[in-house]
């Protein structure tokens, strides 16, 4: 299930965050830019949703302001043991793909 660029909805359901949300982050963060297509609906990169699963581990997880979100994804430079996610971003986004095509399939059954 390996893609070039995902559409907000596939984001919305690997990242499990509401598609108004990314929209709202994507006005707040510099570094959430998806581009457009000539349809001009949103189209996420690997590295969008990296930024995604990030963002929503500082905001929904460990419930940081959006300002403090901003502060920490401006100091990504600085490591921080402590800070760190055991699961790196590339892994935890495939194994949310997974996770839905398992259930796609589990639901057919």
């Amino acid at each position: 299930m390996k893609k070039l660029y995902y559409s907000i909805g596939e984001v919305s359901k690997i990242s499990q965050v509401e598609p108004h949300v990314l929209r709202y982050w994507e006005t707040l963060f510099d570094e959430l830019t998806p581009r457009k297509n000539r349809a001009g609906n949103r189209t996420y990169s690997k590295e969008d949703i990296e930024t995604i699963l990030r963002l929503k581990e500082l905001i929904q997880i460990r419930k940081y302001s959006t300002a403090g979100a901003k502060r920490e994804m401006e100091q990504t430079d600085v490591p921080d043991e402590m800070h760190k996610d055991p699961v790196p971003a590339p892994v935890r986004r495939d194994l949310q793909e997974l996770r839905i095509l398992l259930q796609e399939i589990s639901d057919s059954l």
